[in-house]
């Protein structure tokens, strides 16, 4: 037995099994005094005494063998145990978000970020509109519901956003990656959630996704570009006011299509991730400090990688590389042994063409989840952390047509996280609000 709990519906119950999964096996639920018994096995043979009046649940069983269960009628005499024929059910997942609702962003939404724009305390959408050369501000109206885009002009083709303040003026600006006319744009904060026209910077061919980190330790945000067909990393270093130096290029693998900036090697100093589609790797930048970095170290990873998260999913205190493999429809764990050094790939199945992820955790149990989107099935797949960093089989929500970016964060102040996604297929963005 793990717990007993009393006075619960059925469904609390088997709710309070999924979210300690990791050590729950089955539940014992007893409908006429409500109340729930918990038990952990690690083994597929379970022996509990069974009543007529209960329902048996089973979770993360693959086969399960129930022998001598019995319902045993109060005698003061002797008594013969009859045997009771039971039907069990086997449950990998409990549904922890309700249907998409979704919102018109522009032609070919592409890319999405998360953020307060204009200090209401509400997270905001921000989306990169590829077709429509524009990106589109959706603020927050309470509740987890959105008014319409508000559009800004930007390059060609932009594909990737991020919402960071650059100008240290507390309220945060727009950076957008334009994979058509190769350069960065910046659109700083007016405030009330409205932006000025962009500032254009150059970079290399083709970049397709952007971070904004500071990476020399100045106090002020850097920008990070991964320049698809130039295969290179930009580094456009804050110049302060919002304004950015000319680009510093580091070579990398072939094709990178994604760049997140985080310490990897726990020496305080923001390091560079990319993930190499063309050369089916992971490359790590170290950061040598005043933001310069290494030749990059290659991992290799299934064939496809598109989007990287750096995180720590085994409570070690070391950032690990969760990546979506798109040609080999995985998920990748590439554990970090220290220093900056990563174990080979441990990889989960997921949907089809996964091409962007999400760490964060989402059922309150204190272990980071991998939030999917794979871009072919149409749905955003959701993995929880059964502990010691493996993951349970995703389960999948269904959404618009072909979603392309996924990001985790509370939109309706709640306190519980929510999936917020741009559906480039549906020309919008669809949300999952959590239950």
């Amino acid at each position: 037995m793990y717990n007993s709990l009393f006075d619960v519906t059925q469904d609390q119950c088997i709710c309070e099994m999924i979210k300690v999964n990791d050590t729950i096996s089955a539940l014992n639920y007893f409908s006429t005094n409500q109340t729930c018994q918990l038990f952990r096995s690690n083994i597929s043979t379970v022996y509990i005494e069974f009543y007529s009046n209960s329902t048996f649940v089973f979770l993360n069983q693959s086969s399960i063998s129930i022998l001598n269960i019995r319902e045993y009628q109060p005698s003061t005499s002797s008594s013969t145990p009859t045997t009771t024929a039971i039907s069990t059910s086997t449950t990998s997942a409990f549904s922890l978000f309700l249907n998409q609702t979704t919102y018109a962003a522009g032609a070919k939404s592409w890319s999405v970020s998360i953020i307060d724009v204009n200090n209401d305390n509400k997270s905001d959408i921000i989306v990169a509109n590829y077709n429509s050369n524009n990106v589109g501000v959706l603020l927050n109206t309470g509740n987890g519901t959105f008014s319409n885009q508000t559009a800004y002009s930007v390059g060609t083709n932009p594909a990737s956003v991020a919402v960071v303040d650059v100008n240290s003026d507390s309220k945060p600006d727009i950076i957008v990656a334009n994979s058509g006319s190769n350069s960065v744009d910046v659109l700083l904060n007016i405030g009330n959630g409205t932006f000025h026209a962009q500032t254009t910077y150059s970079v290399d061919t083709d970049p397709w996704s952007t971070a904004v980190v500071d990476v020399n330790s100045d106090g002020k945000p850097d920008i990070m570009v991964a320049n698809y067909v130039s295969n290179t990393v930009s580094v456009l270093l804050n110049a302060g006011n919002g304004t950015f130096h000319a680009q510093t290029t580091y070579p990398v693998g072939t094709g990178p299509w994604s760049v997140s900036v985080v310490d990897v090697n726990n020496d305080n100093k923001p390091d560079i991730i990319v993930a190499n589609f063309g050369s089916n790797s992971v490359g790590i930048l170290l950061n040598t400090g005043n933001g310069t970095f290494n030749a990059q170290t290659i991992y290799s990873v299934t064939s496809g990688p598109v989007s990287v998260a750096v995180v720590d999913v085994n409570n070690d205190n070391k950032s690990d590389i969760i990546v979506a493999n798109y040609d080999s429809n995985t998920v990748g764990v590439l554990f970090n042994t220290g220093n900056g050094i990563f174990n080979a790939q441990t990889t989960y199945s997921v949907g089809i063409n996964p091409v962007s992820v999400a760490v964060a955790d989402v059922n309150n149990d204190n272990k980071p989840d991998i939030m999917v989107a794979n871009f072919g099935s149409n749905n955003i797949g959701v993995l929880l952390n059964a502990g010691n960093g493996t993951f349970n089989a995703q389960t999948t929500y269904s959404v618009g047509t072909n979603p392309i970016s996924v990001e985790v964060v509370d939109m309706n102040s709640d306190n519980k996280l929510d999936i917020t996604y741009a559906n480039s297929g549906s020309n919008n963005v669809g949300i999952l609000l959590n239950s």
